[in-house]
C-alpha cells in the first residue's frame, strides 16, 4: 500500500506491538523493517497502551482514519487470510476517504 499511494494524500503509519520478548528490541525491528522494504513511519508499542485503547484482539489490525481524524474502518487480521479480500475491502474504502473534502 505505500507504493500505490505515495503520490497521494494517504499516510501509512504502522503500530508495532511485539507479541514475544524479542519483539520487543527495536534495532531488531529496524532490522525486519528494512529487509521488508517498508519505509512509512512506525510507532511502537512495547507496553501494548495502543493495542489496549484500540481494543485488538489479533495481529495485524489496519485501521483507516479520515481525513478529520476520526477512525472509520477496521479490519481484523491478515488481508488476504485464506481467500479472505480485505486488501481489496481497504482499497476500496481508501478511495473513498480520498474522495472526501
Amino acid at each position: 500500500m505505500q507504493e500505490q499511494y505515495k503520490s497521494s494524500e494517504v499516510a501509512i503509519i504502522g503500530i508495532h506491538t511485539p507479541e514475544t520478548d524479542t519483539e520487543h528490541k527495536i534495532d531488531q525491528l529496524k532490522k525486519k523493517l528494512e529487509a521488508a522494504g517498508l519505509t512509512h513511519a512506525v510507532a511502537v508499542d512495547n507496553d501494548k497502551s495502543n493495542w489496549t485503547r484500540y481494543g485488538n484482539r489479533i495481529w495485524p489490525c489496519v485501521y483507516l482514519i479520515d481525513k478529520k481524524g476520526y477512525g472509520r474502518f477496521r479490519w481484523d487480521g491478515e488481508l488476504k487470510w485464506q481467500g479472505a479480500i480485505g486488501d481489496q475491502i481497504m482499497h476500496d474504502k481508501i478511495k473513498m476517504l480520498i474522495k472526501e473534502r
